[in-house]
């Protein structure tokens, strides 16, 4: 059953996010930033954590994720060093996903020709 939860609220996400895009007109890079935030929000609130434990991958793997992670991190950091933590706690937890974003994304641009 958790394969079947998992791709019902990854789907579900999904779906908000392309009715975003397709109702609101929004571009994508508008609609990914409102996904992240509401990410954010939905942790900020604690309901993102029990989102995961439901769902698993059908929760950490949508963009919300990221959102989910910034707040995560920051409000774990902040409680062990103050406030410094908070900007730390942001770099901590999303630095290994990001620098692997812009390592692939590197060899991707050396093996692969862009089309003008």
């Amino acid at each position: 059953m958790i394969f079947f939860w998992a791709f019902v609220v990854g789907g579900l996400i999904c779906v908000v996010g392309q009715l975003m895009m397709d109702g609101l007109r929004l571009t994508p890079a508008h609609t990914t930033s409102s996904l992240v935030v509401a990410g954010a929000v939905l942790d900020g609130l604690g309901l993102y954590e029990p989102l995961i434990d439901f769902a698993g991958a059908g929760a950490t793997v949508p963009i919300t994720s990221f959102g989910n992670s910034l707040v995560h991190g920051a409000m774990i950091e902040a409680e062990k060093t103050g406030l410094v933590g908070v900007l730390t706690g942001i770099f901590e937890v999303t630095s290994a996903g990001i620098s692997a974003a812009i390592i692939f994304g590197f060899l991707a641009s050396l093996l692969f020709k862009p089309k003008g």
